[in-house]
């Protein structure tokens, strides 16, 4: 039997987060307590192959959004629902970006990931919401502003959650990890 090398077991590692992460937000929790940023951010800084970096995280996404859509948010006048909100689905592929561009995971570097996660799932997401709502805000600034100041409520749910989960997935891939007498934490 082939073991596996070095290589191949942080892949696993990596996935087996990401997921874990994806499925998490299939458990009760405050409105926008979600892993979506930090795992956004984990797969854009952990995988360098573009193969792995975006289609595992969105897979995750879909699949937890498949069950919540159909399941614990279904509306029955719209049938089965195969795709996300387009505004998370942006949101997640930005935030998946910065998670790209990350130069180090300092704790400082990966806080400011974090409330940059955040604040661009806040800004996109309620620009989708004003630009697809039908009658409910005016399109005019004045409607986009109404838009989000309705959405600073569920800002701090958004917060919280990147906070907490970037630092789960990051602080977990640093401790399983660390046994590897790496100096620097892996990227697969």
């Amino acid at each position: 039997m082939n073991r596996m090398n070095q290589r191949e077991i942080h892949i696993w590692i990596a996935l087996a987060l990401i997921l874990a992460a994806a499925f998490s937000r299939l458990l009760p929790h405050p409105h926008n307590f979600t892993p979506l940023g930090g795992m956004a951010l984990f797969a854009g800084a952990t995988f360098r192959k573009w193969q792995f970096s975006w289609v595992i995280p969105f897979i995750g996404l879909w699949i937890s959004d498949l069950v919540l859509n159909n399941t614990v948010y279904a509306d029955p006048s719209k049938g089965f629902q195969w795709f996300s909100d387009p505004g998370v689905l942006l949101a997640f592929a930005g935030i998946f970006l910065l998670g790209r561009l990350a130069a180090t995971w300092s704790p400082r570097n990966l806080l400011g990931l974090s409330l940059s996660a955040s604040v661009l799932f806040f800004l996109v997401t309620n620009f989708a919401v004003w630009a697809g709502s039908q009658g409910f805000y005016t399109k005019d600034l004045a409607g986009l502003v109404s838009c989000y100041v309705a959405g600073i409520p569920f800002f701090g749910g958004t917060l919280a959650g990147d906070l907490f989960y970037t630092t789960v997935i990051f602080g977990g891939w640093f401790l399983l990890n660390r046994s590897s007498r790496q100096e620097a934490i892996p990227t697969v």
